[in-house]
């Protein structure tokens, strides 16, 4: 049985300071590393880039006890096309909508959530209630489905995520009743994942994924990358597996073991974000 754990989101995004001031200022996270690469991620971290790029991990709390969000930035690419393949994260934060409110940044009513869209055009859906302290603020990650008896079978038997809610157009997966949540969305239409593509994450202990391997091989479903390690800079080396579902989105299987050491928090990174922005505003990159 896969024991996993959401980590995070991966989102490519085209203006590093405005999505920084979203992120931190709007929805109100911090940023827990920062990294920097000269040179493209072998398991396509950055999508199909070769170039220099940075990685942003930013989200209420530290990455082994909240779902957070990646920030990649490709230097140099400016815009990227977006498909109909993201849905949007849910996030239980009435103070989300009062900042943005002050902040004029705009916002829409939509079945009794609060919609914000972040600079690259991801949405965000707003629970009107007080964010809680003891639990982590993020709710779902939503993504399309063109068939969803199919995307059932695959997350639920296939990667065997619990099948915790499920309609006529949606369905709602977990490993972990404390975990953000998948849900899977029927828009009765072809998922196109265009330019704009993310990337969700999720960890497992290192021997399983050996385990997801060969079931993935036996079912004759799609690996996009096989069990690689990756190296960060002066950080921990990681085991990952990148897959893909019968729409293509791609699904990133780490081991717990090393991805435990690379996410411990490191607040110093807020500061050398904000360096980087400014030093390529100036041009002395």
């Amino acid at each position: 049985m896969v024991t996993g754990r959401a980590l995070h989101f991966v989102f490519k995004i085209p203006d590093r300071k405005t999505t920084a001031k979203f992120y931190r200022e709007i929805l109100g996270m911090k940023v827990l590393r920062h990294e920097e690469f000269t040179e493209g991620c072998e398991a396509a971290c950055n999508g199909p880039y070769a170039n220099r790029w940075s990685k942003t991990m930013i989200g209420y709390g530290p990455e082994d006890s909240h779902f957070v969000v990646e920030l990649t930035y490709n230097y140099g690419v400016s815009q990227y096309e977006s498909g109909n393949d993201f849905q949007g994260i849910t996030i239980r934060s009435k103070e989300i909508i009062q900042r943005a409110l002050a902040q004029k940044w705009p916002v829409e009513e939509q079945d009794g959530k609060y919609v914000l869209e972040a600079p690259g055009g991801y949405k965000y859906y707003i629970i009107n209630e007080p964010q809680p302290v003891d639990q982590d603020p993020v709710q779902k990650v939503t993504l399309s489905s063109s068939n969803l008896k199919r995307s059932i079978a695959y997350w639920k038997d296939t990667l065997e995520m619990k099948l915790v809610e499920e309609n006529d157009k949606s369905a709602v997966f977990e490993y972990g009743s404390k975990q953000a949540k998948l849900e899977l969305k029927d828009i009765g239409t072809e998922v196109k994942h265009a330019k704009a593509y993310g990337r969700i994450a999720f960890a497992v202990p290192k021997a399983e994924l050996e385990v997801i391997r060969k079931k993935i091989k036996d079912t004759d479903n799609k690996i996009l990358t096989d069990l690689i390690s990756l190296d960060t800079p002066g950080k921990a080396t990681v085991t990952v597996i990148i897959l893909a579902d019968p729409d293509g989105h791609e699904i990133c299987f780490v081991d717990e073991e090393g991805f435990k050491q690379l996410s411990v928090p490191d607040y110093p990174s807020e500061a050398i974000l904000d360096r980087y922005i400014e030093k390529e505003a100036n041009k002395t990159l």
